[in-house]
């Protein structure tokens, strides 16, 4: 049984974990006279000492703010302040904590889960959250039909949970049962070993069943590839969490206001959020160095320096990333395991971090963080060995190399991967040391680069990666090579059938080895190479005291802590 106890209770316990948080790199010594010179003024804080009113710059407006239908990291980001799971996540780690559930316990069979909910808790509506409202949202998911079910809807309950109600063979849930009101009951159609990890997923929040009926939540339309907004995904989420939405002005703002009757906890600083839509990383620097936002994310390594010298806090998520150089097996060359490894020797990722990459990002052996379980300290690796990478590829009939297209992707700065066009650069000098050589194939980022490697075979070495949603296997290596996927290009059904006996296993006992002996069976095969696990920045005015960093993402504004 998983106790709250030992760890917290709601938001309330994860500010007294407040020693957890990430530390600000530098303390700001300038800029406190431009900091408030083009800033909004905002409602008074919950502490009179402070200007409670935060303003983020956000990459791009949300996708929706119905968290089931969402993926994208600014649609969780917004998700995180108004909404709240059963499961949230053991502050400044990637392990599962209690949030809305206290504690839960699962049978020996791992097909029922029992969680005891916290008491008194309202959405913000006014409406309770209970039992039933649990019920009400897994069987909203369950039978979710139509384009609801598409992977630009429903993405993780569709990936996750494999089935809905229409294909219940398939489908992982069952049913849930609300034995009472502070407890429900989850029974499962088959094993899933990450079931409560998963949950910590903002996919999987609780949503205020009245307010997802009256605003018509279900009643979606579009199609798959362009599905519109619900009027509840527009302008009405309700959740349990320290903000309410006000209003979204689509290409501009985003705004919330604190829930002055929050269950977890009254003292939050920040009463007032902005998230201000501001698409070029340039301006973002820009309008913090104006004053005109407090703080930004995906600061640009070329940046991070600069900022902290000037007096900005810049801070750092423990990296839970992964970037990896795709290879995909359709290419005639690329299918060779020999060339598969020789291209693994030919790469010296110590230079291409310590050249490419932010401060703090670990090279990387495998496709998992190290604090992931199934890490497999002893896994085959390829050393950088540019004489080693000629042999094999004279091994395998290619004695003077050969070319093949690289693609990377133009205009994008992601978590996993902040420079592409210096990571393409790098990797193209070395492949060419060994004599491949590569024809350059970039591509704006969406939809024309993901389409290209992911939808499509026209492509040969490519760069992409993964951040991790929750602490387990499954979520990284499970979604590369679970399946036979265009990106890779191969069919390795051992592999496959590996990956879903070990996701079906309950206990870690028995699972950590089963991933241990995939991902030595991975690095053997190749299907792509692992290269660094990049850590993420943020950069923050001289007022941000504090700023709750996660490995997952999972920040709340209300455990921010300003000094003005």
């Amino acid at each position: 049984m998983f106790s709250a106890d030992s760890v917290r209770k709601g938001r309330a316990a994860k500010k007294r974990a407040s020693a957890l948080t990430a530390g600000l790199a530098l303390s700001a010594l300038v800029l406190s006279g431009c900091a408030q010179s083009n800033r909004e003024e905002g409602a008074d804080g919950g502490s009179s000492e402070v200007d409670g009113t935060f303003v983020f710059a956000a990459s791009s407006d949300p996708k929706s703010l119905d968290p089931a239908f969402a993926s994208d990291g600014e649609s969780f980001r917004v998700s995180r302040q108004i909404f709240e799971g059963l499961v949230g996540v053991e502050p400044g780690t990637a392990d599962p904590a209690p949030l809305l559930a206290k504690s839960w316990e699962a049978s020996e069979d791992g097909m029922t889960y029992t969680f005891t909910l916290e008491e008194g808790v309202k959405f913000h509506d006014g409406t309770d959250f209970n039992a039933e409202a649990v019920c009400a949202n897994f069987d909203r998911w369950y039978n979710f039909t139509g384009i609801q079910q598409a992977e630009s809807q429903a993405y993780y309950y569709g990936m996750l949970f494999k089935g809905f109600s229409d294909t219940p063979e398939e489908a992982t849930y069952k049913s849930c049962e609300a034995s009472s009101d502070a407890e429900a009951v989850i029974t499962l159609n088959k094993p899933f070993a990450g079931f409560v990890a998963a949950l910590s997923l903002p996919a999987f929040s609780m949503q205020s069943p009245s307010a997802l009926e009256e605003f018509g939540a279900n009643n979606s339309s579009g199609t798959a590839e362009a599905p519109e907004l619900t009027e509840y995904a527009k302008e009405h989420p309700t959740g349990t969490g320290p903000y309410k939405f006000d209003g979204w002005d689509v290409g501009n703002q985003l705004t919330l206001s604190l829930n002055e009757d929050y269950w977890g906890g009254d003292d939050a600083q920040v009463t007032d959020i902005i998230f201000r839509v501001i698409d070029d990383p340039q301006a973002r620097r820009q309008s913090l160095e104006s004053g005109d936002i407090d703080g930004y994310d995906l600061v640009a390594p070329a940046d991070t320096e600069a900022l902290a010298e000037a007096g900005f806090n810049v801070v750092q998520r423990d990296p839970f990333t992964i970037l990896y150089l795709g290879i995909n097996q359709q290419v005639p060359e690329l299918s060779d395991p020999k060339v598969r490894q020789a291209i693994a020797h030919a790469i010296d990722k110590e230079a291409l971090v310590s050249q490419t990459l932010p401060e703090g990002t670990k090279v990387a052996t495998q496709f998992i963080p190290d604090v992931v379980n199934g890490y497999n300290e002893d896994v085959t690796t390829y050393e950088y060995d540019p004489e080693k990478a000629k042999s094999l590829l004279a091994e395998a009939g290619y004695p003077d190399g050969f070319t093949v297209q690289f693609n990377y992707p133009t205009g994008v700065s992601r978590p996993y991967m902040p420079t592409p066009e210096q990571v393409f650069t790098n990797l193209s000098a070395q492949l060419a040391e060994v004599g491949i050589t590569v024809t350059p194939q970039s591509d704006k980022w969406s939809p024309d680069y993901l389409d290209r490697v992911q939808a499509g075979s026209d492509h040969g070495l490519h760069l992409l990666g993964w951040t991790g949603d929750y602490n387990d296997t499954d979520n990284f290596v499970g979604v590369f090579f679970g399946q036979e996927k265009p990106e890779f290009g191969f069919n390795n059904p051992e592999i496959f059938n590996a990956l879903e006996e070990a996701r079906q296993v309950s206990t870690l006992d028995e699972q950590t080895p089963l991933y241990e002996q995939i991902n030595e069976d991975i690095a053997q095969f190749v299907p792509a190479i692992p290269l660094a696990h990049p850590a993420p920045s943020l950069a923050f005015s001289e007022r941000v005291e504090s700023y709750p960093a996660s490995p997952v993402n999972d920040e709340v504004f209300s455990e921010i802590k300003l000094t003005k």
